[in-house]
Order: structure tokens, then sequence, then C-alpha cells
């Protein structure tokens, strides 16, 4: 599997593609791969002839005191992974390749990336648009996967596409979860075993929240008390746990649509997201 150090070199290898006629898919990443990771490739094999990965650690999300120099890096062994699964190439480019000097340009996209996780990590989704935005215009797919994990970035990277009118299909993959419902995350690997033990808990929490909201519980007592319950588990603190619209991410006072039930919490070193689905019975 060939490893692309340049948008040169990925569009050479995703023109060859296109002009057989293949479909192409992209996976975007920013490494330290695991299963969900390889069931996005998966799901790409599905829709796409040739499926890229891209492993970039985008230091524009991060904010100045979150975990960038420390994010788990670790290529040879995702390009491992990545080619067990299937993928055609992964494209790996260093940082002065997606921002050369004298980069001046943002994405921004208002609304969906405010609020939730855009309250607590300011800038986090420009940099998220713009380095998204470069990836679908530097590889051009047909189609291009994010896992439902990170719900807000999923709907703020649809909203982009459909007002920019860059011509690729975002899909969006179902959340996989470790045997005791812990969402997959290259952030759990910042949990001690203690922590590790704890975690599912949040997950729990909005289960059994999403239950009692489809039976018509009021949402702001269900909100409050899965939010007691994560807590009593042994977070240290819960960023939000809201219901919201599952596609504008408006605040629900009741179900009377689609919604999707959604937190951040804290665990040693570790920001866990996770979301469920919720519709009235």
């Amino acid at each position: 599997m060939p490893i692309l150090r340049s948008v040169a070199a990925l569009r050479s290898v995703v023109d060859a593609w296109h002009d057989a006629g293949l479909r192409v898919a992209l996976v975007p990443t920013m490494g330290a791969l695991h299963d969900g990771h390889m069931t996005l490739v998966g799901r790409g094999l599905q829709l796409a002839d040739r499926v890229i990965a891209s492993v970039f650690v985008n230091p524009t999300q991060f904010g100045p005191n979150e975990d960038f120099a420390a994010y788990p890096r670790r290529e040879a062994g995702d390009a491992e992974l990545l080619a067990g699964a299937g993928a055609h190439a992964l494209y790996a480019p260093t940082v002065d390749e997606m921002y050369p000097d004298g980069f001046a340009t943002t994405v921004g996209v208002s609304g969906l990336s405010e609020g939730l996780c855009g309250a607590f990590r300011p800038g986090h989704f420009a940099g998220v648009a713009t380095v998204v935005a470069k990836l679908l215009l530097q590889a051009r797919p047909d189609v291009a996967l994010f896992g439902e994990k990170d719900y807000q970035q999923l709907q703020v990277i649809r909203r982009m596409v459909r007002d920019l009118d860059i011509p690729a299909a975002v899909v969006g993959v179902p959340t996989v979860r470790e045997a005791d419902g812990l969402a997959m995350s290259s952030r759990n690997a910042y949990l001690t075993p203690v922590e590790r033990a704890i975690a599912p808990a949040l997950f729990r929490a909005l289960t059994e929240a999403a239950a009692r909201l489809a039976a018509g519980a009021p949402v702001a007592e269900q909100e409050e008390r899965a939010r007691v319950a994560v807590l009593a588990a042994g977070f240290a603190s819960v960023d939000y746990l809201e219901l919201r619209d599952a596609d504008s991410l408006a605040r629900l006072d009741r179900l009377d649509r689609p919604g999707r039930l959604l937190a951040a919490a804290r665990l040693g070193k570790a920001r866990l997201l996770d979301n469920i689905a919720v519709s009235p019975r």
C-alpha cells in the first residue's frame, strides 16, 4: 500500500483511478487507528472501488491547552492496519504540506459549530472544517466517510459540503463500541485501568435516558438524571449532556421529532464523547 506525502502524489493516484472509471472513497483520520476506523474503511469498500485513508494530526483543531503534542502518533502501525483492512493508499502529509508558509484561509460553519463542543473548544470546528475542506479538495473523492461518534463534527462537515458545493457524498457510519459499550476512540488510550472500568457508564447513562425520553419522560429531568449518574460513576465532570435535534442540533425541550442525545465528559486525562439517537414512539 503506497504512502503518499504530497498533494501532487495524492492527485496523481486518485486521477488515475478516476480515469479508469473507478469510484474513490476517502476516510479522513488523525491516526492512532482502531476497529472503528477499520469499519469506515470497510464501508468505503462497499461504496467505492478504491479507498484512501488520510492520517494527519491537525494542529488547527487543538486549543492552546489541549493534547496536540501528546496525541498518539503511530504511522507504521496505522499503515499496517489499513493495508490489512483493504485500503488502497495512505495519505500522510506533513504540516507544511497542509499549511504552507503564508496560509491564511479558514473555513467556518456558523450555527452548527456553536454550543456543545464548540462552547468548550473555541476554534475547534473552524480547524476541522478547514482541514476537511482541504482534504476533500485535495483527494476529490466520490464519497467521504466519518464516524457518528463525533456527531457534531459530522453535521458541521455535512453543512460545509452542501454550502460550498463540494462534489463528495458525506456518509456517517454508526459508532463502533467495545463489548461493554464504550465508544471506540483514540483517546481511550489515555485511560488508566481503573478509569477504563468506569468509562462505559457514559453510554449506560445515555441509553437509559434515551429509553425514558422515548417513553415520554420530561427532557430536562432526564438530562439532569443522566448527568448525575455519570458523575456518580466516577467521571470528574460533564461538559454537556443534552438532547438536540438530529439534523439542526437545536435544543429540544420535548421529544417531538428525531433527536440526538449528546454528551462530553472528562475522566482522568481523557475527554470522552458519545451520543445516541432517540425518537418519539
